[in-house]
C-alpha cells in the first residue's frame, strides 16, 4: 500500500489563481488606452513575451523590474506604440498592472477543493515562481489567505522551479517527508516531472483536457480529494 499523502503543495498561477483569465480581462481594459483592441493574437503575443522574459528573471538574468520593461520592449511595437526610456516604460507597465490586479480571480473549483482537503486533515501549501509580495497579494485577493498554510516563493527561497530544493523546502516547511507530499500544478515540466525527480508525488492539473502526458491527470481540482483517497488505497 502506498504511503498516505499528508500534505498537498499547490502551484499558484494557472492552478489556484486564474492567471490567463486575469491577463485576458486586464488586456481588454488596458489595450484600448493604447489605441488597440485586445484581439486573440495580441493576447497570445503578450503571454508569449511574458513567459519569455519571466523565464529570464527566474534564471537570474534579469531583475523583476527589468523583465517587465523587456516585455514592453517586445510588445509595444506590435500595437504601434513607441518604446521610451525606463521611466516611461515603468509608467506604461503601471497602467497594465492596475488592470491586471483589478482582474485577479480564482478558478471556480478552488474553494471547494480547499474546504474538502482541510476537512480531511490534509496540510496545504503553495509553491510559486514569483515575488513574495505579489503572490501573497494574489492569495489574499482570491480569498485564500490563511487557508493554505505557507506560501513559498522563488524570491524568498533564492531558487525557483524546477530546482529540486524548491520542492524539498516546501516539504520541510510542512514537516513532512517528500513521499507523503503531493505536488499539484498546471505545468507538466515544473509541477510534475521536477517534483517527482525530487522525491515527491505529483499530479498534472490539465484544465484544457489535452492529450495526457501520463496516467496521472486531473481536469478539475474537485477531483483531487477522490484522487488522494485512490492513492491511499492503491
Amino acid at each position: 500500500m502506498a504511503e498516505r499523502i499528508e500534505a498537498v503543495v499547490f502551484d499558484l498561477d494557472g492552478t489556484l489563481f486564474d492567471h490567463g483569465g486575469s491577463v485576458t480581462t486586464a488586456l481588454g481594459a488596458w489595450l484600448p488606452t493604447l489605441g488597440s483592441a485586445a484581439t486573440d493574437d495580441l493576447v497570445e503575443a503578450w503571454l508569449r513575451v511574458e513567459e519569455r522574459h519571466f523565464a529570464r528573471w527566474r534564471s537570474g538574468e534579469l531583475s523583476w523590474v527589468e523583465q517587465r520593461r523587456e516585455r514592453l520592449r517586445d510588445f509595444l511595437p506590435l500595437v504601434r506604440q513607441p518604446v521610451g526610456d525606463e521611466a516611461s516604460l515603468d509608467a506604461v507597465f503601471a497602467g497594465y498592472l492596475a488592470c491586471y490586479e483589478a482582474a485577479w480571480s480564482a478558478f471556480d473549483d478552488v474553494a471547494d477543493a480547499v474546504d474538502l482537503l482541510t476537512a480531511e486533515g490534509i496540510w496545504l501549501a503553495v509553491l510559486t515562481n514569483g515575488t513574495l509580495h505579489q503572490q501573497n497579494a494574489k492569495v489574499e485577493a482570491i480569498g485564500l489567505s490563511g487557508r493554505l498554510g505557507p506560501v513559498l516563493t522563488a524570491e524568498e527561497l533564492g531558487f525557483s522551479k524546477p530546482h529540486p530544493d524548491t520542492y524539498l523546502a516546501a516539504c520541510r516547511r510542512l514537516g513532512r517527508s517528500p513521499s507523503r507530499v503531493l505536488h499539484v500544478g498546471d505545468r507538466y515540466d515544473l509541477d510534475v516531472l521536477a517534483p517527482r525527480a525530487a522525491g515527491l508525488n505529483a499530479v498534472h492539473l490539465d484544465r484544457h483536457g489535452g492529450p495526457a502526458q501520463d496516467g496521472d491527470r486531473l481536469t478539475s481540482l474537485r477531483h483531487l480529494p477522490g484522487y488522494l483517497r485512490t492513492m491511499s488505497a492503491a
